[in-house]
């Protein structure tokens, strides 16, 4: 069982406070294991007994009975026996639970779910309520009116690589490119050839992830469209697109015609679901938004890898969408970055955008940071930091590459730095 330090520090630092804490992320990357398992062990070494901890799983089929409110709402007040006693509520993948018919009130649009039923769970002074879920667009975008200001998000990704890194048994030099081969899906760490591995992450997606996608949203006759999405989307990782270039793709690819707005609005499916993120362009210069084109990156990079069938394994990407997650998993808001100069072509002036990988921040901070698999050749280097010394502020510019390097900084402030030892010193960015 691997610690999850960070996320179990997160729920330490909630507990008793009065509000609801909402455990959310992508299913099977160790919410419930989080939450039942290591939280719960937490609680009993703390001198909490193991009947005042109250949890059920609704993705347990034995449990099924329980995605009614009504029922599930029995279900705890039932085991609320002790009104001296502290007691620590635990419901695993809430989503699940059926909105149903107000039996009490003969207005028809009157319903009740689950946020009904925490939303009374909290009026009791003696309770701890912890709810998991793998729907960003109930438990996260909407949880401050959901919960009327009264829930606490912890979002749980994948393993991170230094979570990787430490659990990992073989050669520990072989663990980068397992990492960004097989991703930190924690189970994949239990698996050991490429076959169970290969068949564990193809199984995840077309039984648990699209099918909860389909499901969830009605989808009866384009499960073929939303898979050659997912498809496209994790062929072109890391790459500026947007819905109407897809379209292009589908139908000059794929000979489909899919609709824009059906494809944002899939994307926006698999956004909910916490499989990919999207990343916006950041004008630098004109501090702006850009609104279009985007970047999506996949949120395991071994998920992706998987929807390819492991053929399209380009480590200069993949180092890519690993960056990208990790700084997420850190806490900061990450965009993309354009800066526009003025160049003489020709005799002529011409306008270029130079792009900046990532745009950092979070408060007051602010970094800049270029992916690269090498800097070796003098003619590249200048081209990766062509952007990042064209912008006029101090804020701190790293470069990340792939090899083997003792962190230092050129002439130019740019601090140079090798994956792996960015992914496990944190220290890095704030330093």
């Amino acid at each position: 069982m691997l610690p999850r330090s960070q996320y179990l520090k997160q729920i330490i630092g909630l507990r008793d406070n009065g509000r609801v804490k909402i455990i959310t992320g992508l299913r099977r990357c160790g919410k419930s294991v989080l939450l039942f398992e290591i939280y719960r062990d937490y609680l009993i070494n703390d001198g909490v007994k193991p009947e005042q901890i109250i949890g059920i799983a609704l993705d347990d089929l034995s449990n099924a009975k329980y995605r009614n409110p009504m029922e599930l709402d029995k279900y705890f007040r039932e085991q609320l026996t002790d009104s001296t006693k502290r007691y620590y509520l635990f419901i695993d993948e809430i989503q699940m639970v059926s909105e149903i018919q107000n039996p009490y009130v003969d207005d028809p649009s009157a319903k009740i779910g689950f946020v009904d039923v925490v939303l009374g769970f909290m009026k009791i002074r003696n309770v701890d309520v912890y709810i998991t879920g793998s729907n960003s667009k109930m438990l996260s975008s909407d949880i401050l009116t959901q919960f009327r200001d009264r829930g606490d998000e912890i979002r749980v990704l994948p393993l991170s690589y230094a979570e990787f890194y430490d659990a990992y048994e073989g050669d520990k030099r072989e663990a980068w490119q397992d990492y960004y081969t097989y991703g930190g899906m924690p189970v994949v760490l239990s698996l050991d050839t490429h076959e169970k591995k290969s068949k564990y992450l193809r199984d995840l997606f077309d039984r648990t992830y699209l099918r909860d996608v389909l499901e969830r949203h009605k989808i009866l006759n384009d499960e073929g469209v939303l898979a050659t999405l997912l498809d496209v989307v994790a062929s072109g990782v890391g790459a500026l697109t947007n819905p109407s270039k897809l379209s292009k793709t589908f139908k000059s690819e794929n000979g489909l015609i899919v609709a824009p707005d059906t494809i944002e609005k899939y994307l926006g499916y698999f956004m909910d679901a916490y499989l990919i993120q999207k990343a916006v362009r950041y004008d630098v210069k004109g501090r702006k938004y850009i609104k279009t084109p985007s970047k999506y990156y996949y949120s395991d990079p071994g998920l992706r890898n998987a929807r390819l069938g492991f053929r399209q394994i380009e480590e200069t990407h993949l180092m890519e969408n690993v960056l990208y997650n990790d700084l997420i998993r850190r806490g900061f808001d990450v965009d993309v970055g354009v800066v526009e100069i003025a160049t003489m072509e020709k005799e002529k002036k011409v306008r270029k955008q130079l792009e900046v990988d990532f745009v950092v921040n979070r408060g007051e901070n602010r970094f800049y940071i270029q992916s690269a698999l090498t800097i070796a050749d003098p003619e590249k280097k200048k081209q990766e930091i062509e952007s990042l010394i064209r912008i006029p502020d101090s804020f701190k510019k790293l470069v990340v590459v792939r090899d083997y390097l003792k962190p230092y900084r050129d002439d130019n402030g740019i601090q140079y730095v090798g994956i792996e030892h960015f992914l496990r010193d944190e220290s890095i960015l704030t330093s």
